[in-house]
């Protein structure tokens, strides 16, 4: 993991546990809190067309910036708290719809790749 994003880890592990809330940091409330966050991101951008979305006012500006935080220390947490490196998870999926979604094959469409086969190992 990159050392800012360990630093961040590192600092919400230290506001959980000075609180005693590590007890309530399990993955599932985590991965729960994760997606109450995003919803209220996603709410921001409800019912805007897409050339609003693309230039927010100021207010809403700082609105998303504020969600996007929360969504961040949620995903790092739970990331923390799992053991898994968000850097190097974010570059395997990358390698594999790298793998996937062929550019010349792709380009400028939003069609779903078909499902990569089952791994045998699990």
């Amino acid at each position: 993991m990159s050392t800012e994003l360990e630093d961040l880890a590192a600092r919400l592990r230290a506001f959980a546990r000075a609180r005693d809330w590590e007890q309530f940091h399990t993955p599932k409330n985590l991965a729960m809190a994760l997606a109450g966050e995003a919803g209220e991101l996603v709410a921001e951008f409800q019912w805007l067309t897409p050339d609003e979305s693309a230039s927010l006012d100021p207010a809403t500006l700082d609105r998303v910036r504020g969600e996007l935080g929360d969504v961040t220390a949620y995903l790092v947490r739970l990331a923390d708290v799992l053991g898994i490196d968000l850097v190097e998870a974010a570059r395997a999926k990358l390698d594999e719809n790298e793998r996937r979604y062929d550019a010349g094959l792709y380009r400028g469409s939003a069609r779903k790749a078909p499902k990569p086969p089952p791994d045998p190992g699990h």
